[in-house]
């Protein structure tokens, strides 16, 4: 489902990714952990095509998404790939319906459709009640729920999520690593989630261990 090719990426003389080559399969749920400056976050991005790599491919759902123009990388992003960060990055001034209904309204979704697909998101994620109240009213798992909501409505083929539990306490951390894997036996959903959260990579499928921009190990 996601094959990348020996990628490579430097910010000036820093050498950040020093030929990452790796493969993830459908409904599979993936964690990459690592110290601080292992080149993480930066993978990530270059796989959810936020970022472009130096030299190597990305191969997604059988796209090489770096070889698409801006337009079309920008659709593709949109119905292939959904984002969930450490800081839900809802938009304040937007309910949560309205915020989870975005996506599917910028790719061109009917207002009813996309509506009545953020329902049902939000109902399956236990906020059917929230579905008017705006992120200042919301706490903070609650905000990452409907943020998870965002990432799925327009069913992309992968969800990245960069630190998504990072800024959630015990008890809302461990309801949000448990989604993930109800969305996957729900939907076949697949995750690739940076984190330096121990627990949730003991979790997931395959735990890949990233070290001065390379991949040590796999397990």
């Amino acid at each position: 489902m996601i094959e990348i090719k020996d990628i490579k990426k430097s910010f000036g003389e820093l050498e950040v990714l020093k030929g990452i080559s790796l493969s993830i399969d459908k409904g599979e749920i993936v964690s990459i952990v690592g110290p601080s400056g292992a080149g993480k976050t930066t993978l990530l991005q270059i796989m959810g095509t936020l970022d472009k790599p130096d030299s190597g491919s990305v191969l997604l759902d059988g796209t090489l998404v770096h070889g698409l123009r801006s337009t079309a990388l920008a659709e593709f992003r949109n119905r292939h790939i959904g984002f969930v960060f450490q800081f839900h990055q809802l938009l304040p001034e937007f309910t949560a319906l309205e915020n989870v209904m975005m996506p599917s309204l910028i790719g061109h979704v009917s207002p009813k459709d996309a509506k009545e697909k953020a329902r049902e998101l939000l109902d399956f994620m236990g906020l059917a009640d929230r579905a008017g109240h705006k992120p200042k009213e919301l706490s903070g798992g609650e905000k990452q729920r409907v943020a998870v909501a965002r990432a799925l409505v327009n069913n992309p083929s992968v969800i990245f999520a960069d630190e998504p539990s990072g800024s959630l306490d015990t008890q809302n951390k461990q309801e949000l690593h448990q989604l993930f894997f109800d969305l996957r036996d729900k939907f076949g959903q697949t995750f690739v989630i940076v984190t330096h959260d121990e627990e949730l990579a003991s979790l997931t499928d395959r735990t890949i261990h990233m070290k001065d921009g390379k991949i040590i190990e796999t397990e």
